[in-house]
C-alpha cells in the first residue's frame, strides 16, 4: 500500500487536549489534515485549535464534549454535520483508568471509566463509519493499552474495557479491507502524558515513551496499511507474546505481581487521562 495522503482529509480526535491525543493532532496537521478537537476542556482545545492554525495554515475546530455523557458520538455526528464538516477519519483516543481493588471503587466513577472507554468509543465509531468508509482515504485508530492483552488486578475495568478495544478495532480492520479504510488499534505502554500525573501514589516504574513516539509509531503503520494493531515499542511487543506461554491462572497472577512491583498497588485513587 501507498502511504496515506492527509492534505484531503479532515480527522476528529478525541482526547484531544493533551497527551496522546493532542500529540496526534500536531502530527495530523502537519502532514495537512484539518483536524476536529474534541474533550471537556475547551480553553486548552481553543489555544491547541489556535497553535495548529498558524503553525499548518489547516481548518482546526475545537468542541467541548463531555464523553462521559451516553450517545455522545451521535451528538457529535450531529454537531458537525450543522457546521458542514465532513469527516474522513477518526482517532478514538479519550479515555481513562481507575486504579484500585474493584471491590473499593466508586460504581458511579466506574460507569464513567465504562462510559468513556467502552460505549462512546462504540457510538462514535458508528456514528462516523459509513462516511469513513464512504470516503476510502482516511484512517480509524482506537487507542488500546498495553493493558488489552492480560487481565490486571487493580486495574479490572480499565485492562477489560482495553481488551474490549483491541477485539473491536481488529474485527474492523478485517469488516473494512477493501474500502480504502485504515484501522488500526494502537496499544502505547508507559507514555509521558497527564495519565499518570494524577497517580496519588506516584508514578509507575519502568521505561517511559513520549506521546510523540506513540503517535508515530502509529502512523507508520497505517502508511503500510497490513496490520490491524500495534503495540508501542519493541519490548512491548515481545510482552504481548508471553501470556501465550502460560495458563490463564498464571497469566492472572504475573499481572498481580507486576502492579505490585510497578506501584498500581498502592495507588489508592484515580488515574484520568484528561479529556
Amino acid at each position: 500500500m501507498t502511504g496515506i495522503d492527509y492534505s484531503r482529509q479532515t480527522t476528529v480526535i478525541t482526547g484531544a487536549s493533551s497527551g496522546i491525543g493532542a500529540a496526534f493532532a500536531r502530527e495530523l496537521a502537519r502532514r495537512g489534515s484539518d483536524v476536529v478537537l474534541v474533550a471537556r476542556r475547551l480553553d486548552r482545545l481553543e489555544a491547541l485549535a489556535s497553535e495548529l492554525r498558524t503553525a499548518h495554515g489547516i481548518r482546526a475546530t475545537p468542541v467541548a464534549l463531555d464523553l462521559s455523557m451516553p450517545r455522545a458520538g451521535r451528538t457529535l455526528a450531529a454537531d458537525l454535520a450543522e457546521r458542514g464538516i465532513a469527516v474522513t477519519g477518526l482517532v478514538n483516543n479519550a479515555g481513562f483508568g481507575t486504579d484500585n481493588a474493584f471491590h473499593e471503587e466508586d460504581p458511579e466513577r466506574l460507569t464513567d471509566e465504562i462510559n468513556v472507554d467502552v460505549a462512546n468509543l462504540v457510538d462514535i465509531t458508528r456514528a462516523f463509519i459509513d462516511p469513513l468508509r464512504a470516503a476510502g482515504t482516511g484512517i480509524l485508530v482506537n487507542v488500546a493499552s498495553m493493558a488489552a492483552y492480560s487481565p490486571t488486578p487493580g486495574m479490572a475495568v480499565y485492562a477489560a474495557s482495553k481488551a474490549f478495544v483491541l477485539s473491536f478495532t481488529e474485527a474492523l480492520w478485517s469488516e473494512s479491507r477493501g474500502t480504502g479504510l485504515r484501522v488500526l488499534s494502537l496499544a502505547p505502554g508507559l507514555t509521558r502524558t497527564e495519565f499518570f500525573d494524577t497517580l496519588s501514589g506516584g508514578t509507575y516504574k519502568g521505561s517511559y515513551q513520549t506521546a510523540e513516539q506513540v503517535v508515530r509509531t502509529a502512523l507508520r503503520v497505517l502508511d503500510r496499511g497490513r496490520r490491524p494493531s500495534v503495540q508501542s515499542g519493541r519490548l512491548n511487543a515481545f510482552a504481548v507474546t508471553l501470556p501465550r506461554l502460560f495458563t490463564r491462572r498464571r497469566t492472572v497472577l504475573i499481572g498481580q505481581a507486576l502492579a505490585r512491583r510497578s506501584g498500581a498497588a498502592r495507588v489508592n485513587g484515580p488515574v484520568a487521562q484528561p479529556g
